[in-house]
């Protein structure tokens, strides 16, 4: 996948500046497909001249005008497209795992108190996502079409970070077990 794919998902979801694309990733998509702001500005201005988007100046009362990102026809069919090829499987990259791989040969203490660290954000961030699932999607029984999409990568992270939590639990078992 491209950022250009992630910006098209988002501009389909609800067209955008720039600005509130960036705060959009920072938000939700960011959680699992990093860009920094700068980078989704200059894919921006490629997705325009590619005519994936189409932008329109919107006067802001006291601001400068803002210039407002739209889905053309154009990336709606290459978001199609897209969507109609397979996902190739995702290598985990971790440096982590390596670290725990080292653990005969390093610190073990510290190691642990890396794992600690790492199971606290692990609580935060599922404390986030069943604040974000409470706030967007209160039943989730009843989910519209356009919603199933957020839902389903919401429970993807859900399932992620709790699966990280066991994983530290685990861990700290094992080596408290020591």
């Amino acid at each position: 996948m491209a950022l250009e794919h992630a910006i098209l998902v988002s501009l389909a979801e609800k067209s955008a500046s720039g600005y509130d694309l960036a705060r959009r990733f920072d938000a939700s998509i960011g959680h699992f497909w990093k860009a920094s702001h700068q980078q989704i500005y200059k894919v921006l201005g490629r997705m325009q001249g590619d005519g994936w988007v189409a932008s329109e100046l919107v006067a802001q009362d006291g601001r400068p005008d803002k210039k407002v990102y739209v889905i053309t026809s154009g990336g709606r069919e290459e978001l199609a497209l897209w969507t109609s090829k397979a996902t190739p499987v995702e290598h985990l990259r971790s440096e982590f795992a390596v670290k725990l791989r080292a653990l005969p040969f390093g610190d073990s203490a510290a190691i642990v108190d890396d794992v600690r660290v790492r199971r606290r954000a692990h609580l935060a961030q599922i404390a986030y996502y069943e604040e974000s699932a409470a706030r967007f999607y209160p039943h989730p029984d009843d989910l519209t079409d356009d919603e199933i999409g957020g839902w389903l990568v919401l429970r993807g992270g859900m399932l992620a970070e709790q699966a990280g939590i066991t994983w530290c639990d685990e861990i700290l078992q094992r080596l408290e077990e020591r």
